[in-house]
């Protein structure tokens, strides 16, 4: 009988592990934004004193708080409002992964001195490698970098249009 839920725990941490993977790439440029702030050098501070085991805690926060969002994201798109779970989930988990990821950055040598923290992040890292080699994971990737330089040429293009149209006089 448990071999019946090896395929679709498979699937599930599979689909799990791409989109996070994918909302990663998203996030990184917000957590490099917000490490370059000033506003937040005290707590910056703060959170590198920690020890081991209070950076374990607070690393948990954003998932234990925002990690629910996900079924509720799922059961307002079942029940027809679209907007609010996909809302709902991207803020979600956008939030989640920026805070997660800045706190990894700040607190990396103090997590992975924990036995089993470090035993998940290389199950996770893992994971990520087997999917980042997968072809269909770069060709996606290609095909994101192609859609943003599109977005990015257009809009070069919209404010070129835009201003030289302030400088015509149009009686």
């Amino acid at each position: 009988m448990a071999r019946v839920w090896n395929t679709p725990v498979f699937i599930l941490a599979t689909v799990y592990f791409v989109v996070d993977g994918m909302f990663s790439h998203v996030t990184q440029p917000i957590t490099v934004w917000l490490a370059n702030k000033k506003l937040f050098e005290r707590v910056r501070l703060w959170v590198i004193s920690l020890g081991p085991y209070p950076s374990l805690a607070l690393f948990a926060v954003p998932v234990i708080i925002l990690e629910p969002a996900k079924p509720l994201a799922g059961y307002l798109l079942g029940t027809g409002h679209f907007f609010a779970g996909a809302v709902t989930f991207i803020t979600a988990e956008v939030l989640k992964l920026t805070l997660v990821e800045r706190l990894f950055q700040l607190n990396r040598e103090k997590l992975l001195s924990i036995a089993a923290f470090a035993w998940g992040y290389q199950y996770w890292r893992h994971m990520m490698d087997v999917i980042e080699s997968m072809e269909i994971w770069r060709a996606s990737r290609r095909l994101a970098a192609d859609a943003a330089r599109m977005f990015r040429a257009r809009w070069i293009q919209y404010k070129r249009v835009h201003r030289s149209s302030r400088f015509h006089y149009h009686p």
